[in-house]
């Protein structure tokens, strides 16, 4: 089996090299790595050079049109059976393609993803924001896992397509606002079968601060009601529970002004849900301050999405 890996990159040349780093110590080393540079003004050219007889490796630079058109322009120049698709914020651990060749060999899928998890060399806060992103203690615990709800979506950040389902689909159709979400969706669709490979999993760095991590938040908020532009029976009901989190969250905070007993009697379930968080983050990150910080970001997580997903459907709502 051969793959071809998928990089479209923006201004990141530093992450850029260590994901390059990571790939050099695949156990199975099939494979093509294809960037794509897509309109920086600080490129990874330089980068990449430096790894040109370490890897099968390509470099393109092309005009801004953002992730998702940046992945067909790559997409259109691959030679692998398979194109695996990266954010370029992502570290791939050593068994990573051999993992992914040896269930296809036993499981022949269309299209396959992997989860995520957060490296022993990341930050607390990155740690933190991992944690908020994939605990069952949010919905970010369903992103990238069999908990979605139905047919499992594989999504761009850690992902896989034959060339077949490329051939047919002609990849993605919107470059921006859920535009993994929208491929995953006419690849299902199409009648392709799905899999999440539980032992592919990459190291995702995601944002690395509070602020940061909030607009990328709030921007999914928002992509998921683009989504509905095109499907509108894809809102589940628990795409609806950051919002009413927000919603929830406003009201109890507004509680002192008019109605300070039952402000007080909220108050009990509100710092039991802050203690789950707690202990459950410290159970997985074994940490204190991590823990604390799990709290702050499993909020912003919550309120992030939630204000995007409301702003964007007041959007809509008028359109």
């Amino acid at each position: 089996m051969f793959f071809s890996v998928i990089i479209p990159v923006y201004n990141r040349p530093q992450e850029v090299d260590e994901l390059l780093v990571s790939l050099c110590r695949q156990t199975y080393t099939q494979f093509e790595t294809l960037i794509i540079e897509d309109g920086s003004e600080n490129t990874c050219k330089k980068i990449v050079e430096n790894y040109r007889s370490k890897l099968d490796i390509s470099y393109y630079y092309k005009e801004n049109s953002g992730q998702g058109f940046s992945r067909n322009f790559g997409f259109e120049r691959a030679k692998g059976d398979y194109f695996v698709v990266f954010d370029s914020d992502c570290l791939i651990p050593p068994h990573y393609f051999e993992t992914v060749n040896r269930y296809l060999a036993q499981h022949p899928v269309d299209a396959f993803g992997g989860p995520d998890r957060a490296h022993s060399s990341f930050s607390a806060v990155q740690k933190a924001i991992s944690y908020a992103m994939t605990s069952p203690l949010t919905t970010g615990g369903i992103r990238g896992n069999k908990r979605h709800a139905g047919t499992f979506h594989p999504r761009s950040f850690n992902m896989g397509i034959s060339r077949k389902v490329y051939e047919k689909t002609g990849g993605y159709r919107i470059t921006r606002m859920g535009e993994d979400i929208e491929f995953s969706i006419r690849i299902i669709e199409a009648s392709f079968s799905t899999a999440l490979i539980e032992d592919a999993f990459v190291y995702h760095k995601r944002r690395t601060n509070l602020v940061q991590f909030f607009k990328q938040l709030h921007f999914f908020g928002r992509a998921r009601i683009n989504i509905s532009r095109f499907y509108p029976d894809e809102i589940k009901w628990v795409h609806l529970l950051p919002a009413l989190f927000s919603i929830g969250l406003l009201i109890f905070i507004s509680l002192p002004l008019w109605n300070i007993r039952l402000f007080n009697l909220l108050l009990i379930p509100f710092f039991i849900f802050c203690a789950l968080i707690f202990l459950h983050s410290m159970f997985v990150n074994k940490k204190i301050s991590i823990a604390l910080l799990s709290i702050i970001t499993s909020f912003i997580q919550l309120t992030a999405y939630g204000i995007g997903f409301l702003q964007e459907w007041w959007t809509k709502l008028w359109e």
